[in-house]
């Protein structure tokens, strides 16, 4: 049983600061798009590991990059210049039992399904050229896998991870924002609009301020005039919306394509052929966007880690971030006395998953509460959901967990 410090929190919750800050890069963003197309490969393989093997191996797909292509947008349709180019690196297991396993497909095969399901205008195979730079693990590290057949996965890193409960309403404004503008219905009655959308919120006292940059698709847009009058049409749904999502807050004001400018043609619009900047204005890399609770609070703890493509059953750096959060919510959800939660797992290379080096949580209270009331309930709840992390590793392997 693992010793859980629970400590009460120093600072304010994050929904009583005067300011707060949070964003979201949606689907079609160069770096999102790295992180889920590495997060698809990795529960690829793992799928591929268990079939071949019965459990799955030695794999981090987590240095992907994307590189910018090259388009010309015009009113009325541009075209593709250069292909986008998607490198996935870093180490993976290519032989089990003297069999050389297909990795050339299976990354190939992962990244086009992602491709084709979430991005409307990008042809995988025409738009996008894979890179496959991916190469054998280290002898020590890939001996880390040997060992689950004597009783268990090993750490294999020393990292910390942190998850927090509940998100605060500025967290769940931003989340909803990117959630509605690249939902299916939205989509069908706005088809110009791109998938590469992010979302800046800032919240000043009970009033939040949205920033939305969303790419337009210029096969849909004729004229200039087209362009300005669906982009306010687009920013007057958006903010009828999220007036609907207030609870406690008192306003939300939303402006999108703030760089824009009438009167300027070309120069003035957001255009792309293809729904995203990686089509030839930004590139893309693992860990630049989302944590995996699918946001980038900028008041809360965070570790540098990226989550996605790593394995999913020995790198901390995915497992604890992942269920460092679902503790938190489990404990937030469980224990009345508590207004906010930061739950820390920190691992020893080498050392049993399941038994992290070092566990701790902070906890605003509620009015009246103290630690004496919630500690023994949290210990019990964080032992809980360690001693069940083999069935929680499954899962991340099966891609039932958003890491991004």
């Amino acid at each position: 049983m693992t010793d859980v410090i629970v400590e009460e929190q120093p600072i304010l919750p994050a929904q009583r600061r005067e300011v707060e800050y949070v964003e979201r890069k949606g689907i079609g963003h160069p770096d999102s798009i790295c992180d889920a197309v590495m997060e698809s490969i990795s529960v690829a393989l793992s799928r591929t590991y268990l079939d071949a093997a019965g459990q799955v191996l030695h794999h981090n797909v987590d240095k992907g990059l994307l590189v910018a292509g090259q388009t010309t947008p015009k009113l009325g349709g541009g075209v593709v210049e250069a292909p986008m180019r998607l490198v996935v690196g870093d180490r993976a297991t290519m032989v089990v039992d003297g069999k050389v396993l297909p990795i050339d497909e299976i990354i190939e095969g992962a990244a086009h399904r992602w491709l084709r399901e979430h991005l409307r205008f990008v042809d995988p195979v025409e738009h996008v050229v894979i890179q496959n730079e991916l190469r054998p693990g280290s002898t020590e590290l890939v001996g880390i896998f040997a060992q689950k057949r004597a009783g268990g996965y090993v750490a294999n890193d020393t990292s910390t991870a942190v998850g927090f409960a509940p998100l605060s309403e500025t967290e769940h404004l931003v989340l909803a924002a990117e959630h509605f503008l690249n939902s299916s219905d939205f989509k069908h009655r706005f088809p110009e609009t791109g998938e590469d959308v992010k979302v800046m919120g800032v919240r000043r006292c009970r009033a939040v301020h949205l920033t939305v940059a969303m790419a337009f698709v210029d096969r849909h847009i004729w004229e200039e005039e087209t362009y300005f009058h669906r982009k306010t049409a687009v920013q007057h749904e958006l903010q009828q919306y999220l007036e609907t999502k207030l609870h406690s807050l008192d306003s939300v004001d939303v402006q999108i394509n703030t760089l824009d400018e009438q009167g300027r043609g070309l120069d003035g619009m957001y255009l792309t052929v293809l729904g995203t900047s990686a089509e030839g204005a930004d590139g893309g890399q693992v860990g630049r966007g989302n944590r995996v609770n699918g946001l980038i609070s900028f008041c809360r703890p965070m570790t540098m880690e990226a989550a996605a493509g790593k394995n999913p059953v020995s790198h901390v750096g995915k497992v604890y971030n992942v269920l460092a959060h679902q503790i938190a919510e489990s404990v937030y959800q469980s224990v009345d006395a508590i207004e906010e939660i930061y739950v820390w797992l920190a691992s020893k290379i080498g050392q049993d998953v399941g038994v992290p080096w070092f566990a701790s949580a902070q906890v605003a209270l509620a009015e009246g509460a103290s630690i004496s009331d919630v500690a023994d309930r949290i210990r019990d709840i964080v032992n809980d959901e360690l001693a069940s992390i083999g069935s929680f590793t499954e899962q991340l392997a099966r891609g039932e967990y958003h890491v991004c």
